[in-house]
């Protein structure tokens, strides 16, 4: 435990550097803190932070700046949350109303990017309604068939079906106008319920070729279902602190070209109330030592279907970023729910 002389140090300290970028030294506590204290001591409380790992000595200074516990303390104990101003508030509030949602999700990551000047992301909601709009079958070959898949999005899937049978062109247009038929508009869950009491009064064949497309349509919209909408990368390019560290901006980058590690890092978030903020590689999930990743689910109707976040550098502004993200899911959950 820091006793009260110890927090308000380090929280200026933390202040001033994430103010200013330099190692902040005695003097400018003094300055800044408020504290009536002679630069000996506040020396001396400085190397009990040191010792606690809460604050580290670059080589090349007399100074101190936060380390990633120094930055998790900060955030959890001594961190004092802004509250958004009226003109940020207006631009969310005209930018997130009642819309398609596809343009909403685009309009949330741009959003956060654009107040943050970091990178905005968004993870799109799962599909729990129609599988399809439409399906149909060509055959490539004797026993491989093309299934060719319009999501309700309008998004086309291929898939390639390897079959024992062998189908004629006309039995592959009968399943697709009898699955568009009866099926079209239905969640796959309820394709399923259907399947053995619908599905088996067509002769054998038949449905051992519908029962393989619903199981290839479904999996193909499922794994589609959810990404990471990303904006505002090219904003970390102008982050000195980053610059300075081409390696780890790699990294990050690959991270977003491949987006899988992206969805879990911000799937830890979808079951926290109000926003979670990952500093460094405390996650586990990517090793992103010195970034930042501020994030809040969003609802639907009352039930979470993803995330928002911003990600930057460790040194940021988190009590002017954390309310743009938690505001910023409110606005996108309320605009989502009344579409």
């Amino acid at each position: 435990m820091l006793n009260e002389r110890a927090q308000i140090l380090l929280k200026t300290l933390i202040e001033r550097y994430i103010h200013e970028g330099q190692p902040v030294g005695s003097r400018t506590l003094s300055k800044f803190s408020g504290l009536d204290l002679s630069s000996a001591t506040i020396r001396n409380v400085m190397a009990n932070l040191e010792e606690m790992g809460l604050v580290a000595s670059p080589h090349t200074s007399a100074g101190r700046v936060p380390t990633v516990q120094g930055y998790r303390f900060f955030v959890d104990t001594l961190l004092v949350v802004q509250t958004l101003d009226r003109t940020e508030l207006n631009h969310l509030e005209s930018h997130l109303h009642p819309d398609n949602p596809s343009r909403l999700i685009n309009a949330a990551s741009h959003l956060l990017s654009e107040l943050t000047q970091f990178a905005g992301l968004v993870i799109t909601p799962k599909h729990k309604g129609a599988v399809f709009r439409y399906i149909e079958f060509m055959a490539l070959s004797e026993k491989r068939i093309l299934l060719i898949i319009v999501t309700p999005e309008g998004d086309v899937q291929n898939k390639i079906i390897f079959t024992q049978t062998p189908y004629s062109q006309a039995d592959l247009i009968e399943a697709g106008n009898f699955i568009n038929q009866h099926y079209a508009g239905c969640t796959l869950d309820e394709i399923r319920g259907r399947l053995d009491t619908e599905l088996k009064q067509l002769r054998g064949e038949l449905f051992s070729l519908m029962s393989a497309a619903i199981e290839v349509s479904g999996s193909a919209v499922n794994e589609n279902s959810e990404t990471v909408v990303v904006a505002g990368e090219r904003n970390l390019l102008q982050v000195n602190d980053l610059t300075e560290n081409l390696l780890g901006l790699k990294k990050l980058f690959e991270l977003f070209e491949r987006k899988t590690k992206l969805l879990q890092l911000l799937e830890l978030s979808r079951k926290a109330h109000g926003v979670k903020v990952f500093i460094g590689g405390e996650s586990d999930v990517a090793s992103l030592e010195e970034f930042s990743v501020i994030a809040a689910p969003y609802e639907i109707d009352g039930e979470v279907v993803g995330t928002v976040g911003v990600i930057g550098p460790r040194r940021m502004a988190y009590e002017r970023v954390i309310p743009i993200v938690d505001i910023t899911a409110k606005l996108l959950s309320s605009g989502l729910s009344q579409h």
